[in-house]
């Protein structure tokens, strides 16, 4: 795989999120309560579980929210049933989006996410007209001082690695879902550390966008993210690093 940087869409959503740590933690812990009710409490077999816990390392998300996630899941709290649901559909200059959510109430979720779309100059659109541009891909982001290239680069090809890429100070291992565990073995067996870790949709092919079809995109990417119900929201923009810059 070549071409576009995933950590940079990575890097910018993060930047969102430490804005908005009350919410971030909120949708954390939805996703491990799903995810245990799902699969069960241990993360071993559990990957759904495995990756959100490992969301809520990296975002810092407080032991005992963590705690009561799992609570809820596994039935010994009480708590709301969610549904899982994606809307896709366009944005600014044919952007494709597709919107996971998690709600407890369909028909708010519904109209929220087509609002969101008809105010910043997108289409929401029926089920299934953008997720053909998307695959499930596993990335791994390895800072350039906790590795050398050529041993990192053996290691993860042999662990069953797709593509191994060096954007700025860090370098971006991609895999098959189905490789995600061998390549996270792969680097613990051998000390190396990761600075995120995720299963994500990346695109087929990017949308290279100007200064304002990339800020009125950030913009909507930002609203999405406020709605309590929006868990990921996934595009195939290719905005400048300047956007970044809020």
């Amino acid at each position: 795989m070549s071409g576009h940087s995933k950590w940079a869409n990575i890097k910018r959503k993060k930047g969102r999120n430490d804005a908005v740590r009350g919410k971030i933690t909120t949708k954390i812990s939805r996703e491990i309560t799903i995810a245990v009710r799902m699969g069960g409490a241990d993360p071993t077999g559990n990957m759904r579980l495995k990756l959100a816990l490992q969301k809520a390392k990296e975002n810092n998300i407080p032991k005992e929210n963590i705690n009561r996630a799992v609570q809820k899941g596994a039935g010994t709290l009480e708590g709301q049933s969610y549904e899982e649901i994606v809307y896709e559909g366009y944005g600014p200059a044919g952007v494709a989006l597709t919107i996971n959510v998690l709600t407890d109430n369909r028909n708010r979720a519904a109209a929220d996410v087509r609002h969101i779309f008809s105010k910043y100059g997108g289409n929401m659109g029926e089920t299934g007209c953008v997720a053909w541009m998307f695959k499930n891909k596993g990335i791994f982001v390895v800072a350039k001082d906790a590795a050398d290239e050529d041993t990192l680069m053996e290691l993860a090809l042999e662990a069953g690695a797709d593509d191994i890429k060096s954007d700025s100070d860090v370098f971006e291992i991609i895999t098959a879902p189905e490789a995600f565990d061998d390549v996270e073995k792969a680097l613990a067996d051998n000390h190396i550390p990761t600075e995120h870790a995720q299963i994500t949709m990346v695109p087929d092919n990017m949308i290279t966008l100007g200064g304002e079809d990339a800020q009125k995109l950030e913009t909507m990417i930002d609203a999405f993210d406020e709605l309590d119900d929006v868990q990921d929201v996934y595009h195939n923009g290719d905005m400048p690093d300047d956007t970044d810059e809020e």
